[in-house]
């Protein structure tokens, strides 16, 4: 059969247990993180947390999770008591990105096998291998999407007022994109606001690039089997 011919893939069981050691260290650790910041930036409102000069503003941080309060002359974070695990978090996360784009990467191409790093593999099951990747990808890539982007999916015109037990003054929406998922709010009071907190729609697009990487093996080893299935074919049809 066409599709059992030996090729070779590069190993990347390695780099998907690094990847997923990784990500289990994030989430872990984001944990302290977002205890931290409950009613961090209620009580820098309040007077509690004390800065260099009078408070400005409150923000919160994607990532590491954090609330900051912004002061004149500098800012403090809900993180600062956590100095380690702030900086164990960016470790993490990049062993998580590193591996991750490695490991997708690494199905585009198709080594000879026999290497140290290259093992045997046919068309049939490096499409399935890739396939496997796409789904998980995509998967994860699609539920933030539908997280962040159902209100305008559902209708872009009436996102703001949708979901909320509006029977007045209902919210206007103003300006808004399909991608990144995101839009403005306007109140009657005159106020704004975004759709969505920040995170959420740049975490969105940070898991569409690896979902593309995934689609971009996937459709190559699709091709590269189609292909090798055809020169079979007319080989078979050349035999007397």
């Amino acid at each position: 059969m066409s599709d059992t011919r030996t090729h070779g893939g590069y190993r990347t069981g390695g780099l998907w247990a690094a990847a997923g050691v990784a990500f289990g260290a994030v989430v872990i650790g984001s944990g302290p993180a977002l205890f931290a910041m409950f009613e961090y930036d209620e009580r820098c409102t309040q007077g509690l947390i004390r800065g260099p000069g009078e408070l400005l503003r409150t923000r919160n941080q994607a990532f590491p999770p954090a609330t900051v309060c912004v002061f004149e002359r500098g800012e403090v974070s809900s993180l600062d008591h956590w100095a380690a695990l702030g900086a164990l978090l960016w470790l993490a996360l990049a062993v998580l990105v590193v591996c991750l784009f490695a490991a997708l990467v690494a199905d585009w191409f198709e080594p000879r096998p026999g290497g140290r790093w290259v093992t045997p593999l046919s068309r049939a099951q490096k499409l399935r291998r890739t396939a496997t990747a796409l789904f998980v990808t995509g998967s994860v890539f699609l539920m933030l999407y539908a997280l962040a982007g159902w209100k305008l999916l559902a209708g872009p015109a009436s996102a703001c007022s949708r979901g909320g037990d509006w029977r007045f003054n209902l919210p206007r929406t103003l300006e808004y994109s399909f991608f990144p998922p995101q839009a403005t709010c306007r109140y009657t009071s005159g106020m704004t606001s975004r759709l969505n907190p920040d995170w959420l729609p740049a975490l969105t697009a940070q898991t569409a690039v690896p979902a593309l990487l995934a689609a971009i093996g996937f459709a190559l080893a699709w091709r590269r089997l189609r292909e090798e299935r055809r020169t079979a074919d007319r080989g078979a049809g050349q035999v007397p």
